[in-house]
């Protein structure tokens, strides 16, 4: 598909809906605007406009549709599968003026928050009245709420609590043909029509954009503990995640980390607090939470018992607030740290918590024909496993070629036939579409693609992502 360019005419009537100081045009920010967290990847838009109601979106998307510019929607930058970049230039569109919480309703345990909200800065928000809003991404120190949406995305919090697409009750949408809908009502049950809610969750900025966001809160629990268990058999640690579930408990949160993403973290945010010995493959990061510490140590005791049964060395008992926070620390810095220690691409692979082991069995052996090394970790409770290719000695052609592209084939391959998928939170956004057949039949593709032009009639709406 062919968009038309930006013109002087087009900038000015941009400058007239959302002010001249809210259009940027200059090749700095039209640089910093071209990425995210997504590899090396700079796409340069032709302009970044940053509106601050939904009355202004809408009269930019008119526009669009009227002169067939593209749009692609952008939060905060920190997305993992492209979903930000203006790949067909034009406009992009930053929502982080919509910096607001609108109304913490503590009646009826609900908000209502802009999209350009910090997820962390709204977490501790609700906390200080004693609720509690689970999502919670590696990058939650940065990340939007809007961002979090359109990618249904998730964290370690929601091997226990549920993702994104759980918590939201309703949004307020302006539709990529410029018309502002609310999806659904502001109540914990809704059986009126099609879930649109649903539907909008997850979808990338492709159907529309999310200008207010009312989410449900849960009471915050008052306690949690946190253990640290080191596996001498990267296998073991794997076969141990369902032993846990299948014994009664239900984590809190329960992440993997293999060595080498422990031992690179450890040293990139310069922790001491996990003394790496030599015969270490991985761990487990196990997190209890509730409101009785007599139950939550009993069961943390449990749980620690159960796992005797496998080949570890000493267990971590996180002792205190500071030591928790330090743990946490290393598990949520190892894609940053990945990604400074070597040339590298993350795939986003789930599924069924059971299957991990084969999992990794799977990922090890297509590294080893291909020639890569891997790096696992994430959030083994659910299932969800972030893989790192590791270029290594790869050539330039081989890593951004077709040769690399086999193997994360082959990788997703064995997703699928495990029972799971090709991401359980970080989107398929522009870098993972092409394996988007390897999931979905094409009738199903067929049928999503419909559902995008019923939406966006010209699509000029995030355009190449998702399906191309």
């Amino acid at each position: 598909m062919t968009f038309n360019k930006i013109s002087s005419t087009i900038i000015k009537k941009l400058q007239q809906i959302v002010g001249e100081q809210n259009v940027l045009f200059d090749s700095e920010n039209l640089k910093n605007y071209g990425h995210d967290e997504t590899e090396d990847l700079l796409f340069l838009p032709e302009v970044v406009v940053k509106p601050i109601t939904a009355i202004e979106i809408s009269e930019i998307l008119k526009l669009a549709n009227e002169e067939f510019v593209s749009v692609t929607p952008r939060g905060a930058g920190t997305g993992l599968s492209g979903g930000a970049l203006p790949i067909h230039a034009g406009i992009i569109l930053s929502m982080e003026r919509f910096n607001k919480i609108i109304e913490i309703d503590e009646r009826n345990l609900q908000a209502t928050v802009e999209p350009g909200v910090i997820n962390e800065a709204f977490q501790n928000a609700v906390k200080e009245k004693g609720l509690f809003y689970p999502p919670d991404p590696a990058s939650k120190g940065s990340c939007f709420l809007g961002g979090n949406v359109a990618e249904s995305s998730g964290g370690p919090k929601c091997v226990k609590y549920g993702t994104t697409k759980d918590y939201i009750l309703n949004l307020e949408v302006v539709l990529p043909t410029g018309e502002i809908i609310y999806t659904g009502a502001n109540t914990l049950k809704n059986s009126t029509g099609y879930n649109l809610t649903q539907l909008m969750v997850g979808s990338e900025g492709t159907l529309g954009i999310a200008t207010k966001i009312i989410v449900k809160l849960l009471p915050l629990p008052k306690n949690d503990l946190l253990m640290l268990i080191p596996f001498r058999s990267l296998d073991e640690a794997c076969e141990a995640v369902s032993e846990v579930f299948r014994a009664g408990f239900t984590p809190s949160a329960l992440e993997l980390m293999e060595r080498d993403a422990l031992d690179w973290v450890s040293k990139y945010v310069q922790s001491s607090v996990v003394k790496l010995e030599d015969d270490i493959q991985a761990h487990l990061l196990i997190e209890v939470d509730g409101n009785d510490p007599d139950v939550l140590m009993n069961e943390m005791e449990a749980i620690s018992e159960l796992i005797t049964k496998y080949d570890i060395a000493d267990v971590l008992f996180a002792d205190s607030s500071a030591q928790k926070a330090e743990l946490w620390k290393l598990r949520r810095g190892i894609n940053e740290a990945v990604r400074n220690n070597a040339i590298s691409k993350e795939q986003d692979t789930v599924v069924p918590r059971a299957e991990l082991p084969k999992l990794v069995k799977g990922v090890k052996e297509v590294g080893g024909k291909y020639k890569f090394k891997t790096v696992c970790y994430g959030h083994a409770g659910d299932g969800n496993l972030h893989i790192r290719l590791i270029k290594g000695d790869l050539t330039d052609e081989q890593w951004n070629g077709d040769y690399i592209k086999k193997a994360i084939a082959e990788i997703f391959i064995i997703c699928k036939q495990l029972g799971g998928t090709i991401s359980g939170e970080h989107g398929i956004g522009f870098v993972q579409q092409e394996y988007m057949n390897i999931v979905f039949s094409e009738k199903a593709l067929a049928v999503q693609r419909s559902i995008k032009n019923v939406f966006d009639p010209n699509g000029i709406l995030n355009p190449g992502k998702m399906f191309g």
